[in-house]
């Protein structure tokens, strides 16, 4: 397992009615919600770095910090961005972008830890 800064990200969606602010109860807008925003970006960030892991290794989100900065309407296609800046350790973190078709819609920084999958699972069964 090599992880080392530079390693990007990219995944596309459209903005679906099960993704707004009304349905997730983030609001009473039809417009992209900033759960659903903060998903996308989770997703592509370890998306980028699984083919990186060993067998039996993956990663989970312990941070994010980011600004939700233009409402996207319900229908619209939405790309996220991500590129790894700092592999510390099992410590790796993320800088994530998310743009709809009219221009830039959030941004951050995200955290995620790497975790042995079955000692991690077992070790959150028994808390």
């Amino acid at each position: 397992m090599e992880l080392t800064a530079g390693i990007k990200g990219s995944q596309e969606m459209t903005a679906r009615a099960e993704h707004s602010a009304n349905n997730v109860g983030d609001g009473m807008l039809d417009v992209f919600s900033t759960p659903s925003m903060i998903a996308l970006m989770e997703k592509t960030a370890w998306a980028s770095i699984e083919p990186y892991l060993d067998d039996g290794v993956g990663t989970v989100g312990t941070q994010m910090n980011v600004k939700h900065q233009a409402a996207t309407p319900i229908g619209k296609k939405i790309r996220c961005e991500s590129e790894l800046i700092q592999a510390d350790g099992r410590r790796l973190v993320f800088t994530v972008k998310a743009y709809d078709e009219a221009g830039q819609i959030g941004e951050g920084e995200h955290e995620r830890f790497i975790v042995q999958k079955e000692k991690f699972q077992e070790k959150a069964l028994h808390r």
